[in-house]
């Protein structure tokens, strides 16, 4: 059970131990693993804070009702399993500007979470636009054979390589 104390898993293992989490979900709930539309319907839910009943009169939170369901509860364990798996490997730390953050753009507070906000802004844009995100198209999607699934998991690879150069200097 040592390796449950490890910072970073083999990849394959956990590839296929998601592989077999969509298999299960399809197969007692006949749902498929997706995380996107937990934060849409979280922005309802915070909308309705302040607005009361008036949100449920979006012709969006019409379909995609502003609620707590099974995607909320995924969202809640993903963050949960996060904190105790860093808990167990003795990684947990609170840090703003993460180490390769500060190597490459410096220790700018304000501009990380500048960065940050306006990717989560792309981010869920995006995902709602090709209604679905990584895990709904990369995981669930590709598992079922969608070309639309499959078209996206290819572009989410070549974004992110693309990124990845720009931002930490491959590219210029």
């Amino acid at each position: 059970m040592s390796w449950l104390t490890e910072t970073r898993w083999s990849p394959y293992v956990v590839g296929a131990a998601i592989g077999v989490l969509s298999w299960l979900t399809l197969l007692i709930s006949n749902k498929a693993i997706g995380c996107s539309t937990t934060f849409a319907r979280g922005s309802g839910m915070l909308e309705k804070v302040f607005r009361g009943k008036k949100v449920e009169e979006r012709p969006y939170f019409q379909e995609t009702q502003p609620k707590v369901d099974w995607q909320f509860m995924l969202v809640i364990g993903i963050v949960i399993g996060a904190f105790i798996s860093a808990l167990i490997s003795n990684s947990f730390r609170l840090q703003v500007v993460p180490d390769g953050w500060y190597a490459a753009f410096g220790s700018s507070r304000v501009l990380r979470i500048a960065v940050g906000f306006a990717g989560g802004i792309f981010l869920g844009f995006g995902s709602r636009w090709a209604d679905g995100c990584t895990s709904g198209h990369g995981i669930s999607g590709t598992m079922q054979l969608a070309v639309s699934s499959w078209i996206s998991a290819i572009f989410f690879f070549i974004g992110g390589i693309l990124t990845a150069l720009f931002l930490f200097g491959g590219l210029g």
